[in-house]
Formats: C-alpha cells, sequence, structure tokens
C-alpha cells in the first residue's frame, strides 16, 4: 500500500499545506493550479453526490477510486478538507484522516499561537509530526511498479 500526497484546504478553499511522499508523476501544473482543479473537483463532486444520493447523505462523499488511484476526503466540521491520494488497496483511510487531523493537525497547528487561521501552515514541526505520522501508518509504503 501506498500514500501518495495530501492536500489540506480551509472552508473557503485556501490550500493550506501540501505534502507528498511516494509520489513518481508529476501533474506538469504549478502546485496552485493543481490545488485549485483539486479543490473545484471536489466541490462539484459533493455538489453531485448530494444532488442523486437516494438517502439523505449523512457523511456525504468520501472518497473515489480509479484504476490507477484512490482520492480520499475528510471535512471536518469547520470546514477543513483533508484530501488524501492512495494506491487503490488503501483501507481504513478515513480513520487514518480522522486521527491526522486530531493528534497533528489540532496537537500542532490549531494550538500553534503563531499560526493564523486561513493562512498557509509553515510550522517545520507540524511537518516533521505529519511526516512521522504517515510513515508510520500501515499503509504507508514505498510503491511497487
Amino acid at each position: 500500500m501506498t500514500i501518495f500526497n495530501l492536500y489540506i484546504f480551509d472552508k473557503f478553499g485556501t490550500l493550506l499545506h501540501y505534502a507528498e511522499w511516494n509520489r513518481t508523476k508529476k501533474s506538469g501544473i504549478t502546485r496552485e493550479e493543481e490545488a485549485k482543479l483539486t479543490y473545484g473537483m471536489l466541490f462539484s463532486i459533493k455538489s453531485f453526490v448530494s444532488k442523486i444520493s437516494p438517502h439523505d447523505p449523512k457523511e456525504g462523499f468520501l472518497y473515489y477510486k480509479t484504476n490507477r488511484y484512490a482520492l480520499h476526503y475528510l471535512e471536518t466540521p469547520s470546514g477543513l478538507k483533508f484530501v488524501l491520494n492512495t494506491d487503490t488497496t488503501a483501507i481504513n483511510v478515513k480513520e487514518l484522516l480522522q486521527q491526522l487531523y486530531a493528534k497533528v493537525w489540532v496537537e500542532f497547528v490549531v494550538r500553534d499561537p503563531l499560526w493564523t487561521p486561513g493562512t498557509v501552515v509553515t510550522s517545520e514541526l507540524f511537518q516533521l509530526k505529519l511526516d512521522e505520522f504517515v510513515k508510520q501508518s500501515p499503509i504507508f509504503g514505498i510503491r511497487n511498479i
């Protein structure tokens, strides 16, 4: 199993943090353009799911899977959006994203007196703890091609 990259957006679509681990193919566009496309796609998918769901979608959109990767999504009550791209065999990613939010984001960003909500996270401690958390997760691995 492999984790490729992570986007963290605020409720307005601002990219607060981006990290990547085992991503081998680049998109050919800037990170900002890629983030805008990703956020726009999430907005469209969420809207689509809420309109066509045959049941009340309490959790809404959680993930989608292609034949090459899976995109996993967690939105917090405050509107933060965590987007994790993995290989297609990754399991229990929702729980991983919830733990990432509680154990890394809240501890090392929300409680950081130097961070202002809505601004890019530049804390080296957060980046270090995020990297440790992801690399210690059961779904982190080197991609076998």
